[in-house]
């Protein structure tokens, strides 16, 4: 309950003593006590324009109610106008404060918001809602920077100039869609002095073959009456329909009820109170029956609650029989939680502003531990949820899409229908497999192996590239192979991300049949010391020999045209035997390895990529003592660069196969 101040007697008592000699004022007490908040709000506003402002104690009192009935219908700038001028005529109710906060927070005005709940906290320090606000206040920035994946979009076709809300799928194909609205044609012409509108009635809207919306028609069965109808829910079948009532009455309060219609052929039947409490003047609204037709969720102010409006639920057969369960604490709040939808048996959706959130109602998740049966709460944040009022959501099945009802970006407040949607998350690995000299290898084939139990083979297409799906989160071996060449492993790890991803892992595949350059091998200037920035490349060829078992392989090197005959070859073995040393110790048997040192007599020839990478050389040409006289200096040591090299061959694939 909000803490009152100084009140020596209640409101409305000082109000009703005072309204005797104003009529108007009287007037604007009595439709307020029926809850007819937009006429009793017009009608305060004519009257606190008129009182002096040396009646200070009358005029705040005047704007604190104009704010409380402002605040009923969503008009947030005018419900904040009215608490302020409560506070500036010094009017002793805190709740002014606190509602004040309120409707900064659903104007997006948070860190105006956060001081008056921290004002207000320092008469109410326990106040949840208030301390909730605060918790929001600070979120609501980051959620509206950092939006989740969902796509949010308003629903011309569906929405019109007066207010529509609470859609409701239904169909086989999820192919009908009910909503309720205001707008023009509506059963009856009179203006709700509730809401300042015209009373709801249901309307629908079918999609045709190619799934396109149609426009929406007015139901003509006598399901829709001069009276107030929304919030539909229906039975897998579709043949019943829970929904709100709110009839009117000048004589005395009327508060909502859930009623329930049967269809005949295409047409619906006059609704029947559903008697879910005995007491006829608990509210009950927002019906919402289960998947399994086993439960029906509604909402209520019935004693047993939290505060404010509460979700509840009662076994279908139980009704008129058994009592209602209320939901608990992790649910309901000293606030209000609203527009149930029951998506399975362990998951809910809400609305509510009595967790913290965005501003006004914000549609929260709940799923419910099997085990425990403890609700987990989240909310939805933007751009599900807004600084507005978020509700009445509906969902295609089991599929994330869908639509909600909001008031976001309306200067009147109106509700309107947008659609949801979560796109699907494209996560895949794609690449190469070439040969080393980066040409097409036909038959090449990538097998992925996952932590999850994937074991896939994909065959790699005709320009050598390939794509495959892989999971958020898993970790994957991948090997590539070819006929004739040497297969090579990779690994991947997908990170945490919910978004869509391509990862790229390329294969270049060394050949059986033809000697394999080592890149990047270097030894010290006129010796056979392998140096430091030769350790990436030999642990690659490692690598490569840890993933081809049952291979042997000659380690050669080679020298440029420079020096003798016998001084490079001697130089050459020297090296070839110091990346055989370096293989061993990196735990490759000896016996899968011969070193060999071919001197200067095997000249580079000019493949394909060193062509490409240097047009002065064409590719077959063999860079010996001949060819490379005819270059100039610069262009000698490029080639003499090329022919020093460290390579391998294989010698056999089936090392102790026998």
């Amino acid at each position: 309950m909000l803490k009152k101040i100084l009140l020596s007697f209640p409101l409305f008592a000082f109000l009703l003593l005072y309204s005797c000699k104003s009529a108007k004022l009287s007037d604007a007490v009595a439709k307020q006590e029926k809850g007819e908040y937009y006429d009793a709000a017009q009608i305060y506003r004519k009257v606190y324009g008129k009182t002096s402002s040396k009646k200070r104690y009358l005029r705040g009192a005047i704007a604190f109610q104009m704010a409380e009935c402002y605040r009923k219908i969503n008009n947030s700038q005018r419900a904040l106008s009215g608490y302020q001028n409560a506070l500036r005529y010094d009017y002793p109710d805190s709740a002014s404060t606190f509602h004040s906060g309120q409707m900064l927070q659903s104007l997006g005005r948070y860190t105006d918001a956060k001081k008056r709940y921290q004002d207000f906290l320092k008469v109410s320090p326990n106040h949840a809602l208030a301390q909730n606000g605060i918790i929001g206040c600070d979120s609501a920035p980051n959620w509206k920077k950092n939006q989740t994946r969902y796509i949010v979009k308003r629903v011309d076709k569906l929405n019109s100039r007066e207010g529509e809300f609470s859609p409701m799928l239904t169909g086989d194909k999820y192919d009908q869609l009910y909503f309720s609205s205001s707008r023009k044609g509506t059963t009856g012409e009179e203006k709700s002095g509730i809401t300042g509108q015209k009373n709801n009635d249901f309307f629908l809207i079918k999609q045709n073959e190619r799934g396109e919306w149609q426009k929406p028609e007015i139901i003509e069965d006598p399901l829709n009456t001069e009276f107030d109808e929304g919030t539909a829910s229906f039975p897998a079948d579709g043949s019943t329909m829970y929904y709100t009532y709110c009839s009117e009455d000048e004589s005395v309060p009327r508060t909502a009820e859930i009623y329930k219609s049967s269809r005949s052929g295409a047409k619906w039947s006059a609704g029947q109170k559903v008697e879910i409490f005995k007491d006829s003047t608990i509210m009950t609204a927002h019906p919402a029956i289960s998947p399994d037709e086993t439960y029906l969720y509604f909402v209520s102010d019935a004693p047993g609650g939290y505060g404010g409006k509460d979700i509840w639920r009662i076994p279908v057969n139980d009704i008129g029989s058994g009592y209602p369960e209320n939901l608990g604490s992790e649910i309901n709040t000293p606030g209000d939680e609203e527009f149930p939808y029951v998506k399975d048996n362990n998951i809910i959706y809400f609305a509510s502003n009595g967790h913290p959130g965005m501003g006004g109602l914000d549609i929260f998740k709940a799923v419910q531990n099997a085990k425990t049966k403890k609700w987990k709460i989240e909310n939805m944040k933007s751009p599900i949820n807004s600084m507005g009022d978020d509700f009445g959501i509906t969902f295609a099945g089991k599929e994330e899409k869908g639509f909600l009802s909001s008031n976001r970006n309306d200067g009147k407040g109106l509700d309107h229908i947008y659609s949801f949607e979560l796109p699907g998350i494209t996560t895949t690995v794609e690449g190469w497999v070439l040969s080393r000299d980066e040409e097409v290898i036909n038959g090449a084939s990538v097998r992925i192996v996952g932590k999850d139990g994937t074991n896939v083979r994909h065959q790699v297409k005709n320009d050598g590239t390939y794509t495959m799906e892989v999971t958020i989160g898993m970790e994957y071996t991948m090997m590539g192979s070819a006929p004739e060449h040497l297969n090579q492993k990779q690994s991947l790890i997908v990170p945490e991300e919910e978004k869509s991803q391509v990862f790229y892992v390329d294969f270049y595949l060394p050949s059986i049949s033809k000697p394999v350059v080592i890149d990047n091998i270097f030894y010290d200037y006129d010796k056979a010391t392998l140096r430091p920035e030769s350790k990436e490349g030999l642990d690659e060829l490692i690598a490569m020999l840890n993933d081809n078992p049952n291979v042997t392989i000659e380690l050669s090197a080679h020298t440029d045209r420079k020096g003798s005959d016998a001084y490079n070859q001697n130089l050459s073995l020297r090296r070839a035997q110091s990346v055989v040393d370096y293989v061993i110790k990196g735990g490759i048997e000896k016996n899968r390895l011969t070193a060999a040192g071919y001197g200067k007599t095997q000249p580079q020839t000019v493949s394909k990529k060193i062509a490409e990478k240097y047009e002065f050389l064409p590719e077959g040409q063999i860079l010996d003592v001949t060819f490379i006289a005819t270059l100039t200096p610069e262009q000698q040591d490029i080639a003499d660069q090329i022919n020093r090299r460290t390579e391998f061959k294989v010698l056999s694939t089936t090392y102790r196969l026998h």
